[in-house]
């Protein structure tokens, strides 16, 4: 969870924050971050290879969850169409629409089938679709994503699931507001891009208490922080992962960390004030600088 607005005047210069900000999701924040002088290492842009190790745990859970979400407002009595995911024999099973083959997706994908859903995965890597296509039950279908697509299989979709990443950056908009009136009246979107401004275009961040609105017919579950919900399983999921960085930092601080070790490097967003994330200094068009730039004005 990122720092809340009554948190922001406890933060300070020399200070050092390690936790997730999503600062491409939110101006405000970038900006009241910039202005604390502190330095703020997020725990979604730390990367190993190709992999975002402290996103992960969280991702695996919000992916798990977004079928649970899913399938329990497609309920009517939660609003939804009233049909079970995994149907009966002689009844068709719901069809899932999962946009995204990362962790999210992949984890939205397998529950749903586990349910015995109809799945269809979309992503644009072409290496990562081959792999889904080996790896995935029988029951899920793994689709180029372009955006004729995305409307031909959202004509079909009981619940749409949005699991798409760009690291740092703010979550493209793969499903339009118009888009909505080829989704079935009582279909689902569950977008767990919310928290990178969601990849839905109708999406807006909700709350545990308060988590679906309905937008032209279209139940909407944007909840920003669905781990939250199982706060046993993701706080050990993600202190497993996160606990080896966080002793780095302590033993040696901010300075030699980064000098030391490229992950921790991608992880800073800010530094002393200064944006030291492309992708969040371009979603506002605010000045990029270079994580050992700002480092030498310690």
């Amino acid at each position: 969870m990122e720092p809340l607005a009554e948190e922001w005047p406890r933060m300070r210069p020399g200070q050092i924050l390690f936790t997730y900000y999503h600062l491409a999701a939110s101006r405000e924040l970038t900006e009241a971050v910039a202005a604390t002088g502190a330095s703020c290492l997020a725990y979604e842009t730390l990367e190993v290879g190709r992999t975002l190790p402290l996103l992960t745990p969280m991702s695996e859970v919000a992916g798990r969850m977004s079928i649970q979400a899913g399938a329990k407002y497609l309920e009517r009595a939660h609003g939804g169409s009233g049909i079970l995911l995994g149907g009966v024999p002689g009844v068709k099973r719901a069809r899932v629409l999962v946009l995204g083959g990362g962790v999210v997706g992949t984890n939205a994908a397998r529950m749903a089938c586990g349910l015995g859903a109809d799945v269809t995965i979309m992503d644009l890597d072409l290496d990562r679709l081959r792999y889904l296509d080996e790896v995935m039950p029988r029951n899920c279908r793994t689709v180029y994503s372009t955006p004729l697509a995305i409307r031909e299989h959202l004509a079909h979709a009981d619940l749409v699931v949005g699991a798409v990443l760009i690291p740092g950056a703010a979550a493209p908009k793969l499903v339009r507001r118009e888009d909505l009136s080829i989704l079935k009246p009582g279909s689902v979107i569950v977008d767990v891009a919310v928290d990178q401004g969601g990849c839905v275009e109708t999406c807006r961040p909700t709350t545990h208490s308060d988590p679906v609105f309905e937008v032209d017919g279209v139940l909407h579950y944007c909840v920003a922080n669905m781990p939250g919900a199982v706060p046993r399983t993701s706080t050990m999921a993600l202190t497993n992962a996160t606990l080896s960085w966080t002793l780095q930092l302590a033993r040696l601080g901010l300075k030699d960390a980064l000098e030391q070790s490229q992950p921790l490097v991608t992880a800073a967003n800010a530094i002393a004030g200064k944006i030291t994330h492309k992708a969040v200094a371009e979603a506002f068009d605010m000045e990029y600088v270079a994580p050992a730039v700002a480092l030498a004005s310690l």
